[in-house]
């Protein structure tokens, strides 16, 4: 295979300029998702359709020329696939039927998740056959902590009371829906890269709401029990992990996790960006916003990223997914800013 730049990054290499790729970079602020998403029925059954699956990822590629696909898909097929009903409303996004004993949990099917999400990895395949030697193709899933947020609170949540209520009011209950989660993501990731991913991300997107204690039980501890099986079964494959809002934490998350890289959400300063990346990849992690903004704002702030992080290994994204309202005009300024500013940088 090609050499490609993000996967080098990935195993410790200074390249410039930095790859770039963006979270979310295939959805509604295209306007060639959006008719594939008309077409497609549900959510969902734009996910379970291989040849739809596939067309969504490869278009942000086919109009941005970005270093890296990521698998179009959804956090929540792992659930779906355990047989949690999911389904998707529109201004209200995920529903799920709740889980919220031990008694719920023993019902949950982690050998059914291969077979639910099998229209998945014949997906990254499609891709992956169509993807240039000289991309990176990445897969994901949830971290457990996140994923369970969903399946015990029925959807999203700003209080996350339910989830709350039941990890301190029952732990062992709690811990067997985790210990049913973790299984099931490193099956999952486990078949994306059997497919054909050359390296996965753990998006723990509600990592940072739960106090230190529970930051270690829920999120550190089952991240690493994932990394460990996905190496047992494809050694040294890189690995992203992304624990949104951990704030300090995130120290503890890469020490302990032994993940390749770590991504950076848009809060975290840029002298605790350098000291983790002096022990490992980083990846971010401009804000969104910026993107939706454009102009002398957005060229400043890829100037001060690129000037800071980009002695290092680093690879461009943003600190979360893109937002709807983002002009795409917008995302091939932004890749010719980066692309330009590092060869200034390095000149």
């Amino acid at each position: 295979m090609t050499d490609q730049s993000m996967t080098c990054v990935l195993d410790g290499a200074l390249v410039s300029p930095p790859p770039i790729w963006l979270m979310r970079q295939a959805g509604r602020y295209l306007p060639e998702y959006r008719k594939i998403r008309q077409e497609a029925g549900s959510f969902l059954d734009l996910c379970y359709n291989p040849d739809l699956a596939a067309e969504v990822t490869m278009q942000p590629i086919r109009r941005f020329d970005l270093d890296a696909a990521i698998l179009f898909s959804d956090i929540l097929v792992i659930p779906d696939g355990l047989g949690i009903p999911v389904r998707f409303e529109e201004g209200r996004g995920p529903i799920l039927d709740p889980v919220r004993d031990h008694e719920a949990v023993k019902r949950l099917d982690t050998e059914a998740v291969r077979s639910r999400c099998a229209p998945v990895y014949e997906a990254v395949a499609k891709i992956r056959a169509g993807l240039s030697n000289t991309k990176t193709l990445i897969g994901f899933a949830g971290g457990p902590w996140t994923v369970a947020a969903y399946a015990v609170e029925g959807g999203s949540s700003k209080g996350f009371g339910e989830i709350k209520a039941w990890m301190w009011r029952d732990p062992p209950g709690f811990r067997a829906l985790i210990d049913v989660l973790v299984e099931a993501t490193i099956e999952h990731l486990s078949r994306q890269v059997e497919a054909g991913a050359d390296c996965v991300q753990l998006f723990e997107s509600w990592a940072g709401v739960l106090p230190e204690p529970e930051f270690q039980c829920y999120v550190v501890d089952p991240t690493r029990r994932i990394v460990d099986g996905l190496r047992f079964r494809h050694a040294n494959l890189p690995i992203i992990g992304f624990p949104r809002a951990a704030g300090h934490m995130i120290e503890t998350y890469v020490s302990e996790t032994k993940v390749s890289a770590v991504g950076l959400d848009t809060g975290v300063p840029m002298a605790q960006a350098l000291a983790l990346q002096r022990k490992l990849p980083i990846q971010g992690n401009l804000d969104p916003l910026l993107l939706v903004s454009g102009g002398t704002a957005l060229r400043q702030r890829v100037e001060d990223l690129i000037g800071i992080l980009a002695s290092g290994p680093f690879i461009f994204n943003l600190g979360h997914g893109i937002v709807p309202q983002t002009p795409p005009d917008h995302v091939a300024a932004l890749i010719t800013m980066v692309r330009e500013t590092a060869q200034v940088s390095s000149g």
